[in-house]
């Protein structure tokens, strides 16, 4: 990782990241917009956002979103097969991660650690943004265009 980026991200959080990540998706001025955090922190905890929303307006926006209600009306209009199916795939690449052999605690759920259901409208965006197939990123995103 570029301190850099690590220097970027830690702005955009206020304060520094947890753990090991990699900047997936940049602006058009190379500042990053979604990070790929690791499945584990260096204590050996659970990560289970492997995608995480870091800039600032995007944050915003479905800070909104979610204030107009958004998680529940992402919830009543995705198809909950597809949704459970994003869940299982989101959670299988960020298992794939985990170190060979690797015997400590797992992170469990699937997008933003959830089982089932919508519980974080910025994860479910960041990961759509960095090419997953979610089918409430792309509600999400749809909402920002409109």
């Amino acid at each position: 990782m570029k301190d850099e980026d690590r220097a970027a991200v830690t702005a955009l959080l206020g304060r520094p990241p947890q753990g090991a990540f990699d900047v997936v998706v940049r602006d058009g001025l190379d500042r990053p917009v979604v990070i790929r955090n690791a499945p584990l922190l260096a204590d050996g905890t659970p990560m289970p956002t492997r995608y995480w929303l870091v800039d600032v307006e995007l944050r915003k926006a479905v800070s909104g979103i979610e204030a107009a209600g958004g998680v529940r009306a992402a919830a009543a209009e995705v198809n909950p097969d597809e949704l459970a199916a994003a869940h299982a795939r989101y959670a299988a690449e960020r298992d794939a991660a985990l170190p060979t052999g690797y015997a400590g605690p797992r992170p469990s759920g699937g997008v933003g650690g959830t089982r089932m259901g919508v519980k974080c409208l910025h994860a479910h965006l960041a990961w759509h943004l960095a090419g997953g197939d979610d089918p409430v990123g792309r509600w999400v995103a749809e909402r920002l265009a409109s």
